[in-house]
């Protein structure tokens, strides 16, 4: 059962596509959107994660902080966050472990389902979208719970 709105935002400790740690709670104070998605380089993520680059710079400029997680390596993540040229970073989660705690891992595929979470300043999930793998996400909710 993926995480609801109300809840306490789980956390987590992960490694960026620059092998810099990214620990949740050390990010209180700043908005955070969470983006799940199962494969780097697969069509519709690749898609989808483009779209976040190319469209929604308004969560950025509300001060938040964005994060893809997948659960390729950090190398693939780098080469993916490369390749197309994406404006934020790029977790690797390679067993999982992040998309258990939000209720979004997929054991039949071994990835994380499509679900994208907004957390508050205060360490609260504000909004989420939570889709199957060949359901492309609508991310134009968004930014109106980025506070």
């Amino acid at each position: 059962m993926a995480i609801e709105v109300g809840q306490e935002a789980p956390e987590f400790s992960l490694f960026n596509e620059a092998n810099e740690r990214v620990t949740l709670s050390t990010l209180r104070g700043t908005p955070v959107v969470l983006v799940f998605y199962p494969f780097a380089f697969s069509g519709l993520c690749t898609t989808e994660m483009c779209s976040v680059r190319d469209n929604y710079d308004g969560w950025i400029a509300k001060g938040a902080t964005v994060f893809g997680i997948s659960r390729d390596s950090r190398f693939v993540q780098a080469a993916f966050k490369k390749q197309e040229n994406l404006n934020y970073s790029l977790l690797a989660a390679t067993k999982g472990s992040a998309a258990m705690k939000y209720g979004v891992w997929n054991e039949a595929a071994a990835a994380a389902e499509r679900a994208t979470f907004v957390i508050d300043r205060e360490g609260k999930i504000v909004y989420a979208i939570h889709n199957g793998f060949s359901d492309a996400r609508d991310h134009s909710a968004v930014e109106e719970h980025i506070k």
